[in-house]
């Protein structure tokens, strides 16, 4: 990728300086970086909601309101209590389908303590003003409390039937528990809106597994959204070092970790032998070394209709954003974006607007908009 300064005014946008109307030349179509809002604490998962205003979590517990483009002092009130413990936080982020009649916001958060905590996952409904939420629910709970902040998860996709999947963690050392499905740990469960259990769950009537449960054997997955093309859940998930994942979501199937995997333990010993077992799913892409994939969407927009129904995934570690361009059930091409920024990228979303939207991981993060430039 070749980026062309076209002006010298420097801004700080979350990263090293840059001119703020750079263009950014990629293989199929160029844009600028424009700041929507900065002094978000770790901000963490972004909704749009109808009228054009934003939602924003904050990993440090605060779940934040930008109106008209300007980030409100004071936090939304009303949130249950947080846990904020390593990567335990206010989390992920969603509307509900209906929002414009109902005003339901939902968010997963830690919960518990550093010595005993677990994913949760709630409800509340919008003030008009914005400034709260009332009427909040808890509406699941995984059932195993587990120690230190390490892997929850956490992001929250509404299915066309209007049930909901959560994406979950296995909590780092209980990774052996991500092929046991007594428990939640390393498992993507699907709910119905008010939290109960759908009748159609693919473990619904197993004797010992948990209804909720819709697929298992992830690690932590972090980002989830629905390809346009084929209608099929494409969820990724952070791999250890190496391995991290793109998989094709179906309900009932077993993805492997730790049994397979194309990474290896943190201080080079092997997870396990195996990068491939009858029963378990192989992934539709995978990253040596990893990347630390974080937030996902399939770009539906207007504005950059070279990237029409593309895949966009940040980056942590890689302090990027990846573009790969889609066919079907497979990715044919991949780009990195970004690279000379050195944002590490936590969210990624196709705005209502046509724009790329994107939340940077930082004490002092920013919301940042990817606006097309015309020939």
């Amino acid at each position: 990728m070749r980026v062309a300064a076209a002006g010298l005014a420097l801004a700080v946008l979350g990263g090293p300086a840059m001119a703020q109307d750079t263009i950014h030349e990629t293989e199929q179509a160029d844009f600028r970086v424009e700041t929507v809002a900065t002094g978000l604490e770790f901000p963490w998962s972004l909704a749009f909601l109808p009228d054009g205003d934003m939602l924003v979590t904050e990993r440090e517990g605060g779940l934040r309101y930008i109106d008209d483009g300007t980030l409100r002092e004071a936090p939304v009130e009303g949130l249950p209590d947080i846990l904020v413990d390593n990567q335990g936080g206010l989390l992920g982020l969603a509307l509900h389908p209906e929002f414009a009649e109902n005003r339901w916001v939902y968010f997963s958060f830690a919960e518990g303590t550093s010595r005993a905590n677990h994913t949760a996952l709630a409800r509340g409904r919008l003030s008009e003003d914005g400034s709260r939420l009332d009427e909040v629910e808890p509406l699941f709970r995984v059932n195993f409390d587990k120690q230190r902040g390490y892997h929850f998860g956490g992001r929250i996709l509404f299915l066309e039937d209007g049930t909901l999947l959560l994406t979950l963690g296995e909590g780092a050392q209980y990774f052996l528990e991500a092929q046991n499905l007594d428990n939640h740990l390393g498992t993507i469960v699907r709910l119905n809106d008010d939290g109960t259990v759908p009748f159609d769950n693919p473990y619904v009537s197993a004797n010992g597994a948990q209804p909720e449960i819709w697929s298992y054997g992830h690690r932590n997955v972090q980002g989830i959204a629905r390809n346009p093309q084929t209608g099929a859940i494409w969820a990724h998930e952070h791999g250890p070092r190496g391995g991290d994942e793109i998989n094709d979501i179906r309900p009932g199937l077993n993805y492997g970790w730790p049994a397979i995997t194309y990474g290896i333990n943190y201080n080079g010993t092997p997870v396990s032998d195996a990068r491939a077992a009858e029963g378990m799913e192989q992934p539709l892409w995978y990253w040596v070394p990893s990347i630390a994939p974080s937030g996902m969407a399939f770009y539906d927009g207007t504005g950059f209709p070279e990237w029409q129904g593309d895949l966009f995934v940040g980056a942590l570690a890689g302090s990027m954003l990846v573009r790969y361009e889609v066919e079907g059930d497979r990715i044919i091409s991949e780009e990195e974006l970004l690279t000379e920024r050195g944002d590490r990228i936590r969210d990624v979303q196709s705005g209502p607007d046509g724009h790329i939207y994107l939340l940077t991981d930082d004490l002092e993060g920013s919301v940042l908009r990817l606006d097309p430039v015309i020939p």
